[in-house]
């Protein structure tokens, strides 16, 4: 996926966003290849450990077929080091004035977080039509983006936070919906065992099971 891809097109050609969390960047090759090995062509690294930004830089550089972003980026140092890093996009749980500016500056497919109707539009008033809905289960689940669709007609989400295998699909399923945000794919102990097959065989169930569900 090119750097150019803006935020849509980029959740538009994946069902799952897996949302991983790396101790060692000598894993990062590793796991995104078997992510794209079952059909997965992006991942979002999340800025938790000391190693988020290394894992980002040797996925860019040796799996260059898979967008790779960061994720949990708070401020605008953290998302100017995932740039620096190679990061193709950025992804935050809420959002700031100055996180909202800086993405738009640094011309970074950025996904800023929301959880009311009110900082979506403050998201609309700095430029932005898609957000990241989350906490998602907290919030409401697929009933509240439902009924965000009536007053914000033309928004689309990426939602993230307690969505599982068994859950995905109902949110998938919603026309303002371009993608889910997941750990189950690649959990944390499926990375510490280093368990490229299982990642694989995940992710290529998750895309037999959502793709056909996703709004074109």
């Amino acid at each position: 996926m090119a750097r150019t891809m803006n935020i849509r097109e980029l959740l538009g050609a994946v069902p799952v966003l897996p949302v991983v969390t790396i101790s060692s960047a000598a894993d990062a090759c590793d796991l995104a290849r078997a992510l794209y090995g079952g059909g997965i062509g992006a991942i979002e690294i999340t800025l938790r450990t000391p190693e988020s930004c290394a894992a980002i830089e040797v996925v860019a550089r040796g799996v260059p077929q898979v967008a790779v972003g960061a994720g949990t980026v708070l401020t605008p140092d953290d998302l100017r080091r995932a740039g620096a890093a190679g990061a193709t996009f950025a992804v935050s749980p809420g959002a700031t004035p100055e996180l909202l500016a800086a993405a738009r500056e640094q011309d970074m497919p950025y996904l800023p977080g929301i959880a009311t109707a009110s900082e979506i539009q403050q998201g609309m008033a700095a430029g932005y039509d898609c957000f990241k809905f989350f906490p998602a289960v907290g919030l409401g689940g697929p009933a509240a983006l439902r009924a965000l669709a009536g007053p914000f007609p033309g928004l689309a989400f990426c939602a993230t936070g307690g969505i599982t295998v068994e859950t995905a699909g109902s949110y998938l399923e919603l026309p303002n919906v371009l993608a889910v945000g997941g750990s189950w794919i690649a959990p944390a102990d499926a990375i510490a065992n280093r368990d490229w097959r299982g990642i694989e065989a995940r992710a290529r169930e998750a895309v037999a099971l959502f793709l056909p569900k996703m709004p074109r």
